[in-house]
């Protein structure tokens, strides 16, 4: 199978590229490099996921913003990997119109060469919670110690639908853009001219991420940790996810590609669900008993359109694809420490 992955020199999408070519798969990886060159990371570190692709891997650097090249490297997959975006809510309201050509019209252009191609390939689309904008804030929490919750018992009991509403409220122009994606890419989808899953992903953490402040907020924390750095908090610290390890989202893609002619159109929440979530101020507990060291933090002002609570509902991922994470926060977070202290050099 001819696999294509946008985006795969990046965190998610390097972890997709080399788990296909494991699989014997003939994998194509587009991305433009831009968080690799735009940040402060050292040398080494900078192009550490480009670099440590297989050679079997074809490597290409472009822009899913260059329509004739996205179209053909599209037109010729029998499996496409959507992860190419921008993914800072903070910069789509510095640059809007970046964010709208590489989330919308970028996504376009993937789905037009699936389209022309006619190969009908199966099409994963990474979604966000955001898309839910501040309809999420709108539901009532009660807050604790430590985290909010849902008052509604069970809403905090199942997590949010993939039926909540996604209209008539506020949202971060990326979480426009990404909606508008997440549409175009299920309409293709229930037409038939392609077999698209989209995942509606809550925090992916894992090995070889460099998080900051604005995107990757566990690796983030994790490394000030590791390296004695003070903790940005944006708000209160008790905002709740639900984060799973990269690898079980790669196995909930597995789950649907082996059940994509079913279930093409098919929009899917993915995250750690009721039973695998914590706060900031809980993943400081965590980490501190992990590493034995004390954690300091640098309060700040809630980010706009921040959601007090999101937790993902899970039950179709259950029902549909038999799927439900496998790792524990305690042991991926544990794992992406470990991994942090072994690669000191690179930050």
């Amino acid at each position: 199978m001819k696999v294509l992955v946008t985006g795969g020199g990046g965190f998610i999408g390097s972890h997709a590229a080399i788990y296909f070519a494991q699989q014997g798969h003939s994998v194509t990886v587009l991305d433009n490099l831009s968080r690799h060159k735009n940040s402060n990371l050292p040398a080494e570190a900078a192009n550490w996921n480009w670099n440590r692709l297989p050679k079997e891997i074809k490597k290409i650097e472009g822009s899913t913003t260059d329509t004739a090249l996205t179209e053909k490297l599209a037109a010729e997959a029998d499996l496409i990997i959507h992860t190419a975006a921008q993914v800072a809510a903070i910069k789509s309201i510095e640059d809007p119109r970046t964010d709208f050509e590489t989330n919308t019209l970028g996504t376009f252009n993937v789905l037009e060469g699936a389209r022309k191609g006619g190969r009908k390939p199966i099409f994963i689309f990474c979604s966000t919670n955001k898309v839910y904008g501040d309809n999420v804030n709108k539901l009532p929490v009660t807050e604790g110690e430590k985290r909010y919750s849902f008052s509604d018992k069970k809403l905090d009991a199942e997590g949010i639908p993939e039926t909540f509403p996604i209209d008539g409220c506020g949202r971060t122009p990326y979480g426009c853009s990404k909606a508008a994606a997440d549409l175009y890419v299920q309409d293709y989808g229930l037409r038939g001219w392609i077999r698209s899953g989209i995942f509606r992903m809550s925090t992916i953490y894992g090995l070889n991420q460099f998080g900051n402040a604005e995107q990757g907020w566990i690796a983030n924390f994790t490394i000030s940790t590791a390296l004695g750095r003070v903790w940005p908090v944006f708000g209160d610290g008790k905002q709740v996810r639900d984060p799973i390890f990269v690898e079980d989202l790669i196995r909930a893609w597995q789950m649907f590609i082996d059940k994509a002619d079913k279930l093409s159109g098919q929009v899917f929440n993915l995250g750690g669900g009721p039973k695998q979530n914590l706060s900031i101020l809980e993943l400081k507990e965590l980490l501190e008993k992990i590493s034995g060291k004390t954690v300091k933090i640098n309060w700040g002002d809630w980010w706009p359109n921040d959601q007090k609570v999101y937790v993902s509902g899970i039950s179709k991922a259950k029902e549909l694809l038999g799927w439900e994470p496998k790792i524990s926060l305690e042991e991926g977070i544990g794992k992406l420490y470990k991994w942090i202290e072994d690669n000191r050099r690179l930050f």
